[in-house]
This record gives structure tokens, C-alpha cells and sequence, in this order.
């Protein structure tokens, strides 16, 4: 067992970021549409809206967001999170992360609890003006807190631009 342990945290070593392909990473705003429950019988449309804190306020390695998602029927999730970006070279960049927060099912799926925890990662492609695009992969469950828990993944497509741009005369 320690062997793989040791073996994921050299993997996990290899892939963090080099401070050559580390930028100031400004803050972002990212939007995203795509589907809910995509395993189960309660499929649903989705849209999601976050705030990716800048470089400069990261913790450790960690860059804190925080986020609002809905779903076509009524669910909401506000939630607060930290993810790491890991830079493949100057446009690529995956970001697991992870985040807690509060759910309301509206008329859709009953996730079993008001507190509900996601963890997933985003993969994008950075572009040229510093703006991302890419896609979602979340997994949302309580994590045992109650008895029901039947969890629910969603898949998005997502945008992310520089917030300081959307102000920007």
C-alpha cells in the first residue's frame, strides 16, 4: 500500500507546474452550461457561474473559488471550494478541485442532505488573451451524512475570462 502511495505523490510531483510555465494567473470568471444526473433517470440541464480568486491569493498551491450552480428543474448549490492548477505546457491546464456547500433540490433530485460536497476537475485550453476554455467533470454527494445519498455527476462546458477584461473599456 505504501507503494502506491509513494508511487501517485511522485506522479502528483511530476505533473505540479514548473515556475517556467506558471504565470500571474489573474482572476476568472467562468460560465458553463451542459448536463446534470448524467448517470441516472433524473437528467437535467445545468448552468454554473464561479469566481476563481488570482494567483496572488492562493493558498499554498491552492486557488479558492466559490460558485453558484442551477439546474433546469429548480436545484441550486452555492458552494466554496480550492482547486490547483497543473499546466501541461502553456495551454493546457487541468484543475482538480474540490468544494462544499449548501443544496436545495426545487423539483429535481433529492441528494439526501442540505450540505453536499463536489469534487471533479476542469480541463482547458488556455487562449492567447488569457481566457479558458474547456470542459467539467463533478461528482456531487454528501458524503454519508444522511442516509440517502445518491450523488450525481455533471458534465459542462465551460468559459472562463479575466475579470479585470470584463470591466475593461
Amino acid at each position: 500500500m505504501s507503494f502506491i502511495i509513494r508511487g501517485g505523490l511522485f506522479i502528483l510531483l511530476f505533473l505540479l507546474p514548473s515556475p517556467a510555465s506558471m504565470a500571474e494567473e489573474p482572476s476568472f470568471v467562468t460560465v458553463g452550461f451542459g448536463v446534470y444526473d448524467m448517470f441516472d433517470d433524473e437528467t437535467t440541464g445545468e448552468f454554473r457561474i464561479e469566481y476563481v480568486f488570482s494567483e496572488s491569493d492562493k493558498i499554498d498551491l491552492f486557488t479558492p473559488f466559490i460558485g453558484f450552480t442551477g439546474t433546469a428543474e429548480g436545484g441550486t448549490y452555492g458552494y466554496a471550494g480550492i482547486g490547483v492548477d497543473l499546466f501541461f505546457d502553456d495551454k493546457l491546464v487541468l484543475t482538480p478541485n474540490f468544494a462544499a456547500g449548501a443544496y436545495g433540490n426545487g423539483a429535481g433530485k433529492d441528494l439526501g442532505y442540505a450540505v453536499e460536497f463536489r469534487s471533479g476537475f476542469n480541463f482547458m485550453f488556455r487562449l492567447d488573451d488569457n481566457s479558458r476554455v474547456g470542459f467539467s467533470f463533478h461528482h456531487i454527494s454528501n458524503a454519508g451524512l444522511d442516509d440517502r445519498n445518491p450523488g450525481e455527476e455533471s458534465l459542462l462546458v465551460i468559459y472562463s475570462v479575466p475579470f479585470n477584461r470584463l470591466f475593461a473599456r
